[in-house]
């Protein structure tokens, strides 16, 4: 087996030849990454099954075949998708130390947890108006989000951030790779593949910035707009217990809005401003931004939904009805 020391010395360019990366789990705590495994799993777990359970409530409960609860669809199973993008390498990475993973595969890898990302901001931005439609708005809501226009926003999500990122990640497999082919992570994200490129990687750079400002910028923007308005009307309300019931309506998405942010925000201001720290804590922002969204999600939604809380008691009663029925026969 390759030792660390061996993985990080250079290697030549091989044009028209496989190319190959490596990833990292934690540098230094080789021998102790099957410990180390652990709390990946369980968050793992805790993340799937939460968003699982969500879209099983939605959808077996009538009285939740609403907008809201739509669009909370389309985050869960958002947040699966992000989950199930990085689960294989550091699964891999952590049980078996099998840390290759080839240029083609890793460029997959890397699309769909930045595609995953970007309907993930969307998705909260379309959150954000179904929450400004429904406290400002509230006679024209169902008339505004019809069924068939919320599928029409799922779709047209899905499109705007689908096809803006093979611009740039179709020109990665033609770069020369000549210096050290380790990544920083257990998973490929694109900042980190580029900058081993011995190649002009100005145009990559460049278009990230434009995709940025273009979908994170805006959708933050749209966000913070719809919330100023939220708020305008809120403060119209005169009785106060009014003005409560209507901000807790937006309790959840605020807390999903923060949760996506605040590690972005994180980890832009790690790579640019701290780029000779620690590895260890590049590799703990990135992990807390890819896997704390899909865990903690749900359960906000569950706490502080009165709804999906109901749906859960429902699922946990049945579970229980039937392992006593189980029992006594």
């Amino acid at each position: 087996m390759a030792t660390w020391g061996s993985l990080t010395m250079g290697y030549n360019s091989n044009i028209g030849h496989s190319v190959s990366f490596y990833l990292t789990g934690i540098p230094g705590h080789e021998s102790a990454h099957q410990f180390i495994s652990i709390p990946f799993c369980v968050l793992y777990f805790i993340g799937i099954v939460g968003n699982s359970t969500i879209l099983y409530i939605i959808h077996t409960d009538r009285s939740l075949h609403e907008p809201m609860y739509y669009f909370l669809s389309m985050l869960s199973l958002t947040d699966m998708g992000m989950s199930f993008s990085t689960l294989p390498t550091v699964l891999k990475v952590f049980w078996f130390d099998a840390r290759e993973i080839e240029l083609n595969a890793c460029v997959v890898q890397m699309y769909f947890i930045h595609t995953f990302s970007l309907i993930e901001s969307s998705v909260l931005l379309a959150m954000a108006f179904d929450r400004y439609v429904a406290i400002c708005d509230p006679l024209r809501y169902s008339s505004k989000l019809t069924p068939r226009r919320i599928v029409y926003i799922g779709i047209l999500i899905v499109i705007r951030c689908s096809i803006v990122l093979p611009v740039i990640f179709v020109r990665i497999p033609t770069f020369s790779f000549c210096h050290s082919h380790v990544l920083s992570h257990s998973f490929c994200l694109h900042q980190d593949v580029i900058r081993l490129a011995c190649a002009d990687i100005s145009f990559n750079v460049l278009y990230g910035l434009f995709v940025i400002a273009a979908y994170w910028g805006v959708d933050s923007l749209g966000i913070f707009i719809s919330y100023v308005f939220i708020l305008h009307s809120v403060l119209g309300i005169a009785s106060q217990g009014g003005k409560l019931k209507a901000l807790n309506t937006c309790a959840s998405h605020i807390c999903a809005i923060l949760i996506l942010y605040v590690p972005m925000i994180g980890i832009s201001i790690v790579h640019r401003y701290a780029k000779h720290s620690s590895p260890i804590l590049h590799i703990a922002m990135a992990n807390i931004y890819l896997l704390v969204p899909p865990v903690l999600n749900p359960i906000i939604y569950s706490i502080k939904t009165k709804q999906i809380c109901q749906g859960l008691l429902r699922i946990f009663s049945s579970h229980r009805v039937r392992l006593a029925h189980t029992l006594k026969a």
